[in-house]
This record gives structure tokens, C-alpha cells and sequence, in this order.
């Protein structure tokens, strides 16, 4: 059963971490321990702890610099070994096990313009050096939406055999991050899967949580990108878990999310239930970044939290002013530059 609303960020962790029961299974039929790459992120730690959870029996084993105070510490309370290494050192990162599952959730998005070289080098170069360094593994490697170009929003969304010909500098080295974990995976017969996650959410951030607060501050909502799929952040790391047991060799990608929602209408829908008049500027642009999931959906069903569940939450989240990672999505942005 989904709770009315989340009191607090440990109780919205411990609701995003309870496996579903084909979790549970799906786990208990892909061999060997999991190793979580970039475990410091938005997702990983849910994640790690959901793998945990799924697993009791195996080793979960997070990576990561660990710049964030006592995030480390609370993963090793869930059962959640870590080890702190810097991904770009090629000696640390052939210090850490050898593990027959790979979940790989590091890279760059948020101040990629100006960097625009350290954005290419964790999202090109890293990916390169972890191929290489977990060859004899599985390797499931979250990627993004942003690499296809726009499509007709009246349209099923990019499907996964769509060129990968994005917008932007931050985009593109999106592809090369697939492209590198595909050559490998063809010179080295490494089976994976690249999880083309568009927009997931939780109650700290996401585009609800975006919409919501501009809602409450009194900012106009932008419309130029009218449409987006998004997903509840446990059922997008749910399916990335379960894909361990659909890898493909050559590696292959997997676009994950829900189904396409119209930005007026969340915006409308939100401010309803915050009690506020929603203000809008710009015109709906004929295309945008949508995915088609009809295969996510094959192979794990549809998302189990629906939209008004995510929505009723995220207004009475940001109305009480609970914690915000203040990470903004920029879903609006159709240049490409983040």
C-alpha cells in the first residue's frame, strides 16, 4: 500500500528502498555480490540500500568519493559496504573487487557549461576505464534521455533504435559514454544493458518538485518544452536492478521511465492542490525529449506509482518545505546546456 504523504526524508527512504516481490526474485536468479559505481548521487543511495534489501545474502558494495558528510556511515548502517575511490584513477579503481554485477551510476550533468572538460572525462573517459576493468562482468550503466534527439509529442516517444544525435555539448558526451561501454562490450564480449532513464523524481528533487516550488514562489511556469516522461524514483531503481537479468551482449539500451505527461497539465494539477493560481509563459514547442517504454515494460510491467500519487506528494512535500536537494532538473532547456 503507498502512504498518503512521506513525514520525513527516512520515511520516504524506507518506502523507496521496500523491494517488490519480482525484485526479490529477479535477484535471487543473477549470481554474485553487486558492486554500485557513483553510489553518491541522487539515486545510488536508494538504490544500494533497495539491492540490499532485495539481497540480503549478497555483498552490495558502494563506490564513491564520499564528499557527502555521513552519507557514508548511513549506508554501512543499511548493510552497505563502502569504498572510497576516485573513478578516474586507474590504481584505485583496479584496487577495488572483482564482482559479478555492476551497477554503474557515475558521470556529470549539473554545472557541466564551463567544465565542459570534466564533463567529457567523467562521462567518456570513466566509462572506458570501467569496461575495461570489469570485463568478465555483468554492467548495467545508467544513461539518459538526452541522448536522441527531439521527437513529435504527439508521437510513442524515441524508441531505442532512434539515432543518438543530440542537442548540446552535456548530451553528446552522454552518447560517448554508450558509445565506449558498447565498443568494449563488442571487443570484449561484456553483456549490460545502458539505462536510458528519463527524469525520475522523488519528494528532493525532480520536474514536479521544480514545477511545485516555482508554483508556491509565484514564478511562471515555461512551457517551451511542453511534454516529459517522468518516474517515481524506486520503480526507475527497481527496473535498473532488474535489468541485471536481461543484459545483453553486446550491450544494448533501455529506455526507463513513465508515461508522457503535458507540462500544463502537472503545473494545473499541482497548483490545485496547492491552493495557488498557476501563471504560464512561452508556447508549447512541437517536439521534445521523450522516450518510448514499451520495452521496459515487456520485461518488467508498468511503473507501480502512478502520477497522482507523485503528485499529491510532491504538493504536500514542498507546501510543508521539506528538505530540497536543490539540484533543478533545467527540463525546460532545449539547448542542450546545463
Amino acid at each position: 500500500m503507498l502512504p498518503a504523504r512521506f513525514d520525513n526524508v527516512e520515511h520516504l527512504e524506507e518506502v523507496m528502498t521496500t523491494p517488490s516481490p519480482a525484485l526479490v526474485e529477479t535477484l535471487a536468479r543473477v549470481d554474485g555480490d553487486i558492486l554500485v559505481l557513483g553510489v553518491g548521487g541522487k539515486m545510488g543511495p536508494t538504490l544500494a540500500r533497495l539491492a540490499k534489501r532485495a539481497a540480503p545474502s549478497k555483498r552490495v558494495i558502494g563506490v564513491a568519493r564520499f564528499s557527502e558528510p555521513g552519507l557514508r556511515a548511513a549506508l554501512q548502517r543499511h548493510g552497505v559496504e563502502c569504498i572510497a575511490a576516485d573513478l578516474l584513477s586507474r590504481e584505485q579503481l583496479a584496487a577495488l573487487p572483482d564482482v559479478p554485477n555492476v551497477v554503474f551510476m557515475a558521470g556529470r550533468k549539473f554545472g557541466s557549461a564551463g567544465s565542459e572538460w570534466l564533463t567529457w572525462a567523467m562521462n567518456a573517459h570513466v566509462p572506458a576505464l570501467v569496461a575495461q576493468r570489469y570485463a568478465r562482468s555483468r554492467i548495467v550503466a545508467f544513461s539518459t534521455a538526452c541522448v536522441y534527439s527531439f521527437v513529435d509529442v504527439h508521437g510513442a516517444g524515441a524508441p531505442e533504435s532512434a539515432p543518438l544525435t543530440p542537442p548540446g555539448e552535456y548530451a553528446n558526451s552522454c552518447v560517448a559514454r554508450e558509445r565506449l561501454f558498447e565498443h568494449f562490450s563488442h571487443a570484449l564480449g561484456t553483456p549490460g544493458r545502458l539505462i536510458r532513464l528519463s527524469y525520475a523524481i522523488d519528494m528532493r528533487y525532480g520536474v514536479l518538485h521544480d514545477l511545485a516550488r516555482k508554483l508556491l514562489a509565484r514564478e511562471p511556469i515555461d512551457l517551451a518544452m511542453g511534454h516529459a516522461n517522468i518516474i517515481w524514483q524506486g520503480d526507475a531503481n527497481e527496473q535498473a536492478l532488474r535489468a541485471l537479468a536481461h543484459c545483453t551482449a553486446p550491450t544494448s539500451g533501455l529506455n526507463v521511465s513513465g508515461p508522457v505527461q503535458r507540462i500544463r497539465d502537472l503545473a494545473t494539477a499541482l497548483a490545485q492542490r496547492l491552493g495557488v493560481q498557476p501563471a504560464f509563459t512561452g508556447s508549447e514547442a512541437p517536439t521534445a525529449w521523450l522516450v518510448d517504454t514499451a520495452e521496459a515494460q515487456r520485461l518488467f510491467g508498468a511503473p507501480a506509482v502512478p502520477l497522482a500519487s507523485m503528485l499529491d506528494w510532491t504538493a504536500d512535500w514542498v507546501s510543508r518545505d521539506l528538505v530540497s536537494l536543490n539540484k533543478p532538473t533545467h527540463y525546460e532547456a532545449r539547448d542542450g546546456k546545463y
